[in-house]
């Protein structure tokens, strides 16, 4: 496969595909620490403005919060380019959707020009039971508005599932 097209596939399938299962950490500026070797931002940016309720989203804020926290941990597991573990983390479906190799291989060309992560406000997250081409089930999309040294405005749009066994974990991701 041509190395345009493995990553071409890898954002495809990162779109429409696969939360830590440990080390869950709050997201900045929720008054709880940061954790060890994490530095919480100086100054809180303003957070990204709550989107209307989309279509075929309901209000939980539980799953919301859950969702949100499973996503914003799995994204620390990125920042620190612990690719393995975040894939490991992943959906199941999202490993079936992004093999390990092919993850290994393209999401550090995601992330690399970038640079490190300065600071992260999470927005709202969305709930919905449906998701185009996924089963029905419980899924929360976040925006987080995330500021990098190369890069100062990306947003990253995680989108977590709870699994079977009752974990909120990453089926898709995106960084633009």
């Amino acid at each position: 496969m041509k190395p345009s097209f493995r990553l071409a596939a890898l954002s495809a399938a990162l779109c429409v595909a696969a939360a830590a299962q440990a080390q869950l950490k709050p997201p900045p500026g929720t008054g709880a620490p940061a954790g060890p070797g994490l530095a919480a931002p100086a100054a809180p940016a303003a957070a990204p403005a709550a989107p209307a309720q989309a279509p075929g989203t309901i209000s939980n804020p539980e799953a919301e919060k859950a969702g949100q926290l499973a996503a914003h941990a799995w994204l620390l597991l990125l920042d620190r380019r612990d690719w393995g573990s975040a894939w490991d983390a992943s959906s199941a479906v999202f490993r079936q959707t992004v093999p390990l190799g092919t993850w290994m291989d393209g999401i550090p060309k995601v992330r690399e020009p970038f640079g490190a992560m300065v600071e992260r406000q999470p927005g709202q997250g969305m709930y919905k039971k449906t998701l185009p081409g996924r089963p029905d089930g419980d899924y929360v999309t976040v925006n987080f508005l995330t500021k990098f040294d190369k890069n100062p405005q990306v947003v990253e749009t995680v989108t977590t599932v709870r699994e079977p066994d009752g974990r909120w974990r990453v089926t898709g991701y995106t960084a633009r």
